[in-house]
């Protein structure tokens, strides 16, 4: 039986995990292919510092100011979108804000939330910051701690040590409960995190749905992706020393690729970047740094 073919969940958050926010956007894309409905919500008070991840103000569709407030929410797919097409019912999205604090009890939880809902398998999204070019297409690094997940898919377990995000955390508590997870890391240019990366997105979109054997409408994703690219094109023709560094990422990837390193090179770049965030870190650095202004990111 396919590892995805029960219930999976796919689970994203926003902040040290979410490099320009692309596993944050792939999951809410998702989101509102699946016109889901939030059936489980973690309380924000018990887990979130509101001076680091301040609430938001916004008028409802009545014209009234409220406050919202950051959170954990599992969702699924509305019951209309799966009369139409009952595959989808078994895909459950966790979207939220990476917590502040009480990150076991948080855990405790999320698996709560997990196993109510006879979860089967797990799909993490997270985006690391790396030496990539942004002319290239977007790597995505897949790895699991289960050994079901890599015999099956052929994949690789990570051997980092060091400081993790949440999804570590939630991993390791998914491999003591004894269901299997697999995590999506896609690689995006460090030269451009201060925006969103909408290329980085669709890599992690399309892995998601070779994973899961779906196929979403991505709608216009991929012409974002394209005048995203071009932009950072038209930024670089007036910039000779960014220019000159992008032809020198450009070299990098395309010996590596021509040297047939694939997961073991990227993997070793995923650790370099890890070590220089702890190093940062070390010197003084805030290692929790406002969503979309990440150094590094951190490994399951």
């Amino acid at each position: 039986m396919n590892l995805f073919a029960g219930r999976t969940l796919i689970v994203a958050f926003e902040g040290w995990n979410d490099a320009a926010e692309s596993a944050s956007a792939a999951a809410k894309f998702i989101c509102e292919r699946l016109n889901v409905d939030v059936i489980g919500t973690v309380d924000p008070e018990d887990y979130y510092d509101f001076q680091f991840t301040r609430p938001s103000v916004s008028y409802d569709t009545d014209g009234n100011r409220q406050i919202n407030w950051p959170s954990t929410d599992l969702c699924a797919p509305s019951v209309e979108l799966v009369a139409q097409n009952p595959s989808l019912g078994r895909i459950h999205v966790l979207l939220g804000v990476e917590p502040s604090r009480r990150w076991q009890s948080f855990t405790a939880e999320v698996m709560e939330m997990i196993e109510d809902r006879e979860i089967d398998a797990v799909l993490f999204l997270g985006a690391m910051l790396a030496d990539v070019p942004h002319t290239r297409p977007i790597g995505v690094m897949a790895t699991s701690q289960n050994e079901r997940a890599r015999a099956e898919l052929n994949l690789e377990r990570s051997h980092y040590e060091g400081p993790v995000g949440i999804l570590s955390v939630l991993g390791i508590a998914l491999e003591k409960a004894g269901i299997p997870s697999v995590a999506l890391w896609a690689s995006v240019p460090h030269y451009v995190h201060n925006t969103p990366s909408p290329k980085a997105t669709l890599a992690l979109l399309v892995e998601v749905e070779r994973y899961l054997g779906v196929q979403f409408d991505h709608g216009t994703l991929a012409d974002e992706a394209f005048n995203w690219e071009r932009g950072i094109d038209e930024v670089a023709e007036g910039d000779d020393d960014m220019a000159g560094y992008i032809e020198q990422l450009e070299k990098n990837r395309d010996e590596v690729e021509s040297a047939a390193a694939s997961g073991d090179a990227i993997a070793m770049e995923f650790e370099k970047f890890l070590r220089a965030s702890d190093e940062k870190s070390v010197d003084g650095a805030d290692d929790r740094p406002a969503n979309g202004e990440q150094p590094d990111q951190k490994s399951d």
